[in-house]
């Protein structure tokens, strides 16, 4: 093919670019380095942008010249996305400038390049002669799972063709050393990205070698139904209200809930961007971290890069720190909102050195650290004092590490992504979910000092130390951990191990990490006990009813899920299938029917003799688990369809309310005079919400009844009953 620009970092701070050609044998970027370095010293005594673009210019025509460099194409049999088919170099991307994005979606410094890429495409189109290829070779190895990289892609709106490189080929190929490598990424900011790629379509326009032609386009989320949750990152829970708010990261809301599921508030969800203001006006891009205190949410506003408070009594939303521009910036001590910050993931709210709840903790993952954002006067452990307002480091020097030191500023932290608040003795700390380094960490509240607890090994420089261990400290092992939840009932730590798909629990006291639940497959399963339910990377986690239940957010499955840590039971946490006018709390039914559970039995029964025009009354009788009744807030409902026979409920009530069990309710379905069919079926399904009386734990019950019709073309008077009973 033509000519393609390539860039690769040496470090994440150290970015090189080049060009390979269409020449006889393969290159490694390595081999295009010095000839870099004359590019990039000229770039950097450039006195403007014309100078930088004719230097440029001139780098391509010196490139164009040397024999000895070639991009290998695509292996064949790999699997692509967001396209019709599979792309090749030699064929579909022919005449094409093509940046290639080698990258995995776990990596923070990917996800800030994402935006950039975004800015890119709108600007030069594939009409123009541009095309952007992320090139998904994975760190982990759930990473390399296609269904979890179709989840990524949802999940961060990428909408250029991604291909899975499962084994690396092509990064091995170029010599790629880390993440992320970026085709014409020049090495010190990413304006580089828009001039090499202007030049490089200028370039080879002007020599007739680029083609305009369309190159075919399918995006994976145009096939995906509508979900009442998208991605929810994170789930935290008021002790004392029992509300819970809900990060509902991929509609770019937060939801406020009551403990039956009931929709109180809903926040944000018209589109992703920035906007302050009534509830009903503010915007947010994908939330994680909340956390919820009487009627005040916090919440860390990642793609952002802000913090933001939500005030459900004067229904306003106020950002507390951020600048809407990601910072590197890695000290702080600006007032919040002029101190620039990176990605924050959770937040937790605490107390240091002044009045109770004077501080926001974050978990930075942009810049791999601990921050603080004063809420009232206070003083850090072994610290300054800073005034209200003010937004600084706390712990963490911004390298991507693991490493553990008495002194905070030194320790080294890879990519925070959640939590969990314990400021009572012996702990008095904030636990720490370090994704990136497969391990949880704790940082003290007294002296700062950053400590192991399970996960990852003692060299600080290895983050690849993951796996599906249990086991005590560094025997134990995890695979990139993004949730943390203290159960102070029980002095234990729950952990969501987001790429083992599966929660653990950690004793802090001995270090020793157990599975608690989860068959280490990623899949939406309900089963009898705790190790035959599934999850599929669940990101973030709360314990509530002090302690009897555990409230996950199954990200990947677009669910909340409850863990009942008595019966040791999961059940679906019923969100009512409503919208809420954030401005005045009212409830607007939306009818949508939601897909039925796996878990939920699908029945079949005997067929059912019946004729043209008689009527079918369905005498529909389910029981509900003991010790439980209807949930009022989260109304249940049933049924009908006829798929592949929609002729048979034409005109006909299709659902309906479940308003009372205690007695069977009837449904009736009238068989058309005239039948397209002999031999069609019919299926009832029910959507029941019940809670435990005592008001304690909520779920949502389903069954599916398969009903199958002989009819008869003679006419009959009589209606004809059947009664279809389940107890759950």
């Amino acid at each position: 093919m033509s000519n393609v620009l390539i860039a690769s970092p040496a470090q994440f701070s150290s970015l090189f670019s080049a060009v390979l050609g269409n020449m006889a044998a393969y290159s490694s970027l390595s081999t295009l380095f010095p000839v870099q370095s004359e590019l990039e010293s000229g770039l950097e005594e450039a006195s403007g942008p014309r100078e930088r673009e004719e230097l440029v210019a001139e780098y391509l025509k010196k490139l164009d010249h040397k024999e000895d460099l070639k991009v290998p194409d695509f292996e064949e049999g790999l699997d692509w996305l967001n396209t019709e088919g599979p792309l090749s170099l030699q064929k579909e991307l022919a005449g094409k400038v093509v940046v290639l994005d080698f990258f995995t979606y776990c990596c923070i410094n990917c996800m800030h390049l994402l935006p950039d890429l975004h800015q890119l495409e709108q600007r030069h189109t594939v009409k123009d002669g541009l095309v952007v290829v992320g090139v998904h070779s994975a760190k982990f190895p759930n990473e390399k799972v296609l269904q979890n990289i179709c989840s990524a892609v949802l999940r961060y709106s990428i909408t250029h063709p991604v291909v899975n490189d499962s084994d690396a080929r092509l990064w091995q190929e170029l010599e790629v050393a880390c993440w992320p490598t970026l085709v014409i990424l020049g090495p010190r900011g990413n304006y580089r990205l828009f001039l090499f790629t202007s030049v490089a379509l200028k370039h080879y326009g002007e020599q007739g070698l680029l083609r305009d032609h369309a190159v075919g386009l399918k995006l994976f989320r145009d096939s995906l139904p509508p979900s009442i949750l998208s991605f929810p990152g994170k789930v935290a829970v008021d002790p004392f209200s029992k509300k819970l708010a809900i990060a509902d990261t991929g509609h770019h809301r937060i939801l406020v809930v009551s403990s039956t599921g009931k929709v109180l508030y809903c926040i944000g969800g018209s589109g992703s961007g920035w906007k302050d203001g009534n509830l009903s006006e503010a915007l947010f891009n994908s939330p994680q971290g909340v956390f919820i205190k009487g009627d005040t949410v916090f919440v860390a506003d990642t793609e952002n890069h802000l913090i933001r408070r939500i005030d459900l009594s004067e229904g306003r939303v106020t950002t507390l720190a951020g600048t809407g521009l990601q910072g590197t910036d890695k000290e702080g001590g600006a007032m919040g909102p002029q101190q620039p910050i990176s990605s924050p993931w959770d937040v937790a709210l605490g107390t240091t050195g002044g009045v109770e709840d004077n501080v926001l903790w974050i978990a930075m993952a942009g810049t791999h650290q601990i921050w603080a954002v004063f809420l009232e006067d206070g003083k850090l452990p072994k610290g300054s004092e800073y005034g209200k307002g003010v937004c600084v480091r706390f712990a963490g020097s911004g390298n991507e590490e693991n490493r553990n030191n008495s002194y905070p500023h030194k320790a080294g932290l890879a990519q925070p992504s959640a939590l969990a608040l314990v400021p009572i003795q012996p702990w008095n700390c904030l636990f720490i979910a370090d994704s990136e380094s497969s391990t949880i960490r704790s940082v003290s509240l007294s002296d700062g000092a950053v400590k192991h607890v399970v996960g990852g090994e003692r060299d600080p420089l290895n983050l690849f130390a993951f796996g599906d261990v249990d086991g005590k400290g560094i025997d134990a092992k995890l695979q990139h951990p993004l949730g943390v939840a203290w159960d102070a009932s029980s002095s234990l730590l729950y952990v969501a191990d987001s790429y083992n798909h599966k929660i653990k629990v950690v004793d802090p006291k001995t270090k020793q990490c157990r599975v608690l639940a989860g068959t280490g497959e990623a899949s939406d399963v309900f089963g009898p006990s705790f190790t035959e339910s599934s999850f599929n990377e669940p990101g973030g986690l709360c314990v509530a009813e002090g302690g009897k239940l555990l409230y996950v957010a199954d990200t990947n499955n677009h669910h909340i899920k409850v863990l009942d840590l008595e019966t040791k039971t999961v059940s679906l946490f019923p969100i009512s299938i409503e919208e809420v006018d954030a401005s005045t709390a009212t409830v607007r039914k939306v009818p949508k029917i939601p897909k039925l559970p796996k878990s939920a039995p699908v029945l079949s029964v005997a067929a059912l003799p019946v004729s043209a025009g008689q009527a079918i009354r369905m005498h529909l009788n389910l029981t509900l688990p003991a010790g439980t009744k209807l949930t009022e807030e989260a109304p249940s409902f049933w049924s009908l369809s006829a798929e592949g026979h929609e002729w048979l409920l034409e005109g006909q009530a299709v659902t309906g309310d479940i308003a009372d069990l205690s007695q069977p309710l009837s449904i009736t379905c009238s068989v058309p005079a005239q039948a397209v069919s002999s031999d069609p079926t019919l299926t009832l399904s029910a959507w029941v919400y019940c809670c435990l009386s005592d008001g304690g734990a909520c779920m949502m019950k389903a069954v599916s009844f398969v009903q199958p019709l002989l009819i008869d073309s003679e006419a009959k008077g009589d209606n004809v009953a059947v009664t279809l009973a389940h107890a759950f």
